[in-house]
């Protein structure tokens, strides 16, 4: 068989790299590498692509973006604004939208997929937490991802407050009375960060820096370390049969898995240009130019900060106290700073605390099913209908105008909401996963219900339960099943207390709290004695007594 001309060269640039950097042993490493198929860890991927789509969007505008607040007359192609005194980063952000090629869509497609990115890290986020992906050896790969949620959202911010327009300028406003809200070093914060009194004339040029210099390659070190701990720790899998902590099934990164990721990478870029394309986002032409004595009205932030904006309308404004000539606006400290640090640390600390709850200090490489970690699965579904609240909340003012109700009735409604509707929501959650369980544990003892109903020769009736094969029955039983940690003793055998009898008393609480409710999955045994039993459950597609006659719609 003869090589074509483009093998020999590609043969031969290999062999030259392999020769000088030893570059073969690695690639046939990344190529074996072998990565399991499942639609939600294509989450992952989303987040992957919309960050280098934003890297590539980016660029392009920072050729064209003029980070100053230095005053210029706007003579562009907006008519409107034709005329009107416009700071130069306004300016050149009216210039890249109306009068260069491309410039509109390029600006749209870099907020969508800020958006998009966005979105896919924090759904990634959940779907690593409820199937326990942040097991060990798996910690810092979630610390790193939290980490990143929290920058990704600053970041969007800082990008969307560049354009030096009202509605920009409304957020920023907001930002600087947060800062100043922190106790005694507040002022002087404020003051270095934006030069002065707000909003002063150095505080674009900054957020220009730290949006496209520090903060990007902040988060670019920590997708590339999130990476590599990918590679290391390897991939994880969902259970199934032959599957376990010791192997992983699924496809080879090269040819299949590499083909398969390119051409998402594409789908991804594909809609977030097609949104870009039909959906506007961030009109500045009719916001203007920042200017802060008006504001608009229904001002909104992006939809991930709307929770921390809906956590202030909803703090009390008897919280800020004055004396001695001071003012500490806890008003704004405690929904502004202190709870997103208070949230912050948990998520951090979330996967030693369930350790510490189950004792478990293995690896773990198989994820867990939602359903048999009831707790966990309601500890998450209780997390999300607080920030939904909280994200309803910082649109109180445009609930309260579109649908005419009193926006005092509503923010009152939403103060008992927060307290009532996640606790309720857990309950709620957590009664569902022990539900499903106890359903599974029907299925795999008396087989699936098929709806058809027979009568035998006796006269009785027997629905028609038909069993599951091997590799449905793994699935449903192939789960650990914690339960309580035994309450410690106090005192050693002599009577004498021991030192750390409290933390051994909190760890039983916190197990108790987390493994008291759990349905254990079936045993060998139970299955066979289900199966041999006389019942009607021995009754199934293949075999069992002879039907006499089916009952179906009519007799």
């Amino acid at each position: 068989m003869s090589i074509s001309t483009a093998e020999k060269a590609a043969g031969s640039v290999g062999n030259f790299l392999d020769e000088r950097i030893s570059g073969a042993k690695g690639v046939k490493f990344f190529a074996r590498k072998i990565f399991p198929d499942h639609w939600s860890f294509l989450l992952g991927e989303v987040a992957l692509y919309s960050f280098i789509i934003l890297l590539l969007s980016g660029t392009f505008l920072t050729f064209f973006f003029i980070p100053s607040v230095d005053p210029v007359t706007y003579e562009g192609s907006y008519k409107l604004l034709e005329g009107q005194e416009v700071s130069q980063a306004f300016a050149s952000t009216m210039h890249l939208t109306f009068d260069v090629r491309g410039g509109l869509l390029l600006r749209q497609i870099h907020h969508w997929a800020a958006l998009i990115f966005t979105a896919a890290l924090i759904v990634h986020m959940f779907r690593v937490f409820f199937t326990g992906a942040f097991r060990k050896p798996r910690e810092l790969n979630w610390v790193i991802g939290v980490t990143m949620a929290m920058i990704t959202m600053f970041e969007g911010f800082l990008g969307y407050s560049l354009p030096d327009d009202l509605l920009s300028g409304n957020g920023l406003r907001i930002a600087s009375g947060i800062i100043l809200a922190i106790p005694v070093v507040g002022s002087y914060v404020s003051f270095f960060l934006f030069g002065g009194q707000f909003p002063g004339e150095a505080f674009i040029p900054r957020i220009y820096t730290i949006h496209v210099l520090l903060l990007p390659g902040i988060l670019l070190a920590l997708i590339t370390v999130h990476l590599f701990l990918v590679v290391l720790h390897k991939h994880t899998q969902y259970p199934g049969p032959g599957r376990n902590n010791g192997n992983v099934q699924g496809f080879p990164l090269f040819p299949i898995y590499t083909a398969k990721a390119g051409g998402f990478f594409f789908v991804v870029f594909g809609i977030t240009t097609l949104m870009a394309a039909w959906f506007t986002i961030n009109p500045i032409q009719n916001y203007g130019s920042y200017d802060p004595s008006p504001i608009g009205a229904g001002a909104q932030p992006d939809w991930y900060m709307g929770f921390m904006d809906g956590a202030v309308r909803l703090t009390p404004g008897f919280l800020e106290l004055s004396g001695l000539g001071y003012t500490l606006s806890l008003n704004i400290a405690i929904p502004a700073l202190i709870l997103p640090g208070i949230l912050t640390n948990i998520a951090i600390l979330y996967p030693w605390i369930e350790a510490w709850a189950t004792g478990d200090k293995r690896e773990h490489h198989v994820l867990d099913r939602p359903r048999n970690v009831p707790t966990r699965t309601g500890l998450g579904a209780m997390a999300i209908s607080f920030y939904i609240l909280l994200w309803i909340s910082g649109g109180n003012d445009i609930i309260a105008t579109h649908l005419h109700l009193s926006i005092n009735d509503i923010t009152v409604f939403l103060r008992a909401a927060i307290f009532i509707i996640p606790p309720l929501v857990y309950l709620v959650a957590k009664r569902i996963a022990l539900g499903l369980q106890r359903k599974d544990r029907e299925k795999v003892l008396h087989g699936r219900e098929t709806g058809r109903v027979f009568r035998d020769q006796d006269g009785r009736y027997f629905e028609l339960h038909e069993p599951l094969d091997p590799f449905n029955r793994w699935e449903l039983v192939a789960f650990e099943s914690y339960a309580p940690s035994p309450a410690p003793t106090k005192a050693d055998k002599a009577g004498v207390r021991k030192p750390l009898a409290v933390l051994g008393t909190l760890q039983h609480k916190l197990s108790t709290f987390y493994f008291q409710d759990r349905v254990e999955p079936v045993t060998p045994r139970e299955l066979a004695a289900a199966h041999s039993h006389g019942e009607h459950d021995e009754i199934s597609a293949s075999g069992g007594s002879e039907p006499q006659g089916e009952l179906s719609g009519q007799q």
